[in-house]
């Protein structure tokens, strides 16, 4: 009897233990909210989030996903009603530059000087994102301009392929002498997709001029080569894009368009569609064009972040995924899945140009080196204002509906209006 019930004092000793244990471990358990866009379609996300909840089993990181053309209102919407996700997908600069404005993200400055992240390995991106000294969103992504061509139909036009050191000039010339047939038939030497930022790019690529500026007529030669390319028909016009709402990417994979500057976001969307049989084109990428002068391997690019919202209860944990998910191991799973990461040493490159399906040619995985990569759109206080105009300005540049003189006039005029308010 004695033995009995010194059994049953130690199992219900161990069973006390166990529900200590358990409900410890429950206790520890972390839930971190996260804002993104496109969450489904976004090949990244979800490898990095494994692997940080596989070495961190007591942290689940949930996702609030939007569309990507909705997020930035989306997002402005639910920061001002008080949203406490703690983790915040910063998509562009202009919704960076707002939500530091409006004191809605959570300084790193403090985090990062604690934890010793060096931030040259982000080699200088993180300078051009810097408001007064402090730094409120790491970048994971840096993607930059280059182009894209299409080897079947240079073969078939019996053209030589595109090269690391084109000056725009040049690039021009090739898309006219690759341009051939007509009507459904025609194969376009080049495309420009309708964003103001395909042409008002290179015009900034020397560094000598500024996208926010009090005067934009710098842009005149570059709006002229545009225009002249459509009125050659050696690229399609805006106003057929806009009104056949025909996207960038379907006109690459159906074989109507040689060349293609676009971001590097595309190579892992190119790769993707050849294994799912979508793309069947042998293809290739070259280093942006650039001005005369200018070094080859100067381009533009863009950064995507993250942030920790100034709301979360949980800024120390969510931090912690910040700079994981921003930091070389991100880095390195990004890599894997196509995309370029805003570190990139020596691994990361050769992760990258090792993928299946992407392009073998010694001169597309140099096309990935750059010398000097200008933010697509500067921090100001007035960004989002200013990138508005400029959209509204070079679509009627585009269509025709002003002279690229009187385009850029009313360009200048009212960002300088907008920029002398308070």
């Amino acid at each position: 009897m004695k033995t009995f019930t010194r059994l049953a004092r130690a199992v219900a000793t161990l069973a006390l233990a166990t529900l200590a244990v358990t409900g410890a471990s429950a206790a520890d358990k972390t839930e971190l909210k996260m804002l993104v866009w496109d969450a489904a379609n976004t090949a990244y996300l979800q490898p990095v989030i494994d692997a940080y909840q596989e070495k961190n089993p007591n942290v689940t990181i949930s996702l609030i996903s939007t569309s990507a053309n909705e997020y930035s209102d989306k997002l402005a919407i639910m920061l001002a009603g008080g949203e406490a996700a703690d983790i915040i997908s910063v998509k562009s600069i202009p919704d960076y530059a707002g939500m530091v404005n409006r004191k809605q993200l959570e300084p790193l400055t403090p985090y990062i000087k604690k934890d010793k992240v060096n931030l040259a390995q982000y080699s200088g991106v993180t300078d051009d994102i810097t408001v007064n000294k402090e730094l409120f969103a790491l970048p994971f992504r840096s993607d930059i301009w280059i182009l894209y061509y299409n080897k079947d139909l240079f073969d078939k036009a019996k053209v030589a392929y595109p090269t690391n050191d084109m000056t725009w000039d040049q690039y021009a010339a090739l898309a006219k002498k690759v341009s051939s047939g007509f009507g459904t038939d025609r194969v376009y030497g080049s495309h420009y997709h309708t964003w103001r930022s395909t042409v008002q790019l290179a015009a900034a690529q020397d560094g000598k001029n500024s996208i926010i500026t009090t005067d934009y007529s710098y842009m005149k030669p570059y709006y002229e080569r545009v225009l002249q390319m459509q009125n050659d028909k050696t690229v399609m016009d805006l106003a057929s894009l806009k009104v056949g709402n025909i996207h960038y990417s379907g006109v690459f994979y159906n074989n109507q368009i040689a060349m293609l500057p676009m971001g590097s976001w595309f190579i892992s969307t190119v790769i993707a569609k050849h294994k799912t049989g979508e793309a069947t084109m042998n293809w290739g990428i070259v280093k942006y064009p650039h001005p005369a002068g200018v070094p080859a391997g100067t381009t533009a690019g863009t950064i995507t972040s993250l942030a920790v919202n100034k709301a979360s209860k949980q800024k120390d944990a969510a931090w912690k995924f910040v700079k994981f998910f921003c930091g070389p191991e991100g880095a390195q799973i990004l890599a894997k899945v196509g995309n370029l990461p805003a570190i990139r040493d020596k691994d990361v490159v050769k992760i990258l140009t090792s993928l299946e399906g992407f392009p073998t040619d010694a001169t597309s995985k140099e096309a990935l080196t750059t010398v000097k990569v200008r933010l697509e759109m500067p921090m100001h206080d007035k960004v989002a204002i200013v990138e508005r105009i400029l959209n509204e300005e070079h679509e009627l540049i585009m269509v025709g509906a002003v002279t690229v003189d009187k385009g850029l006039a009313d360009m200048s005029r009212r960002v300088k209006e907008a920029l002398a308010q308070n």
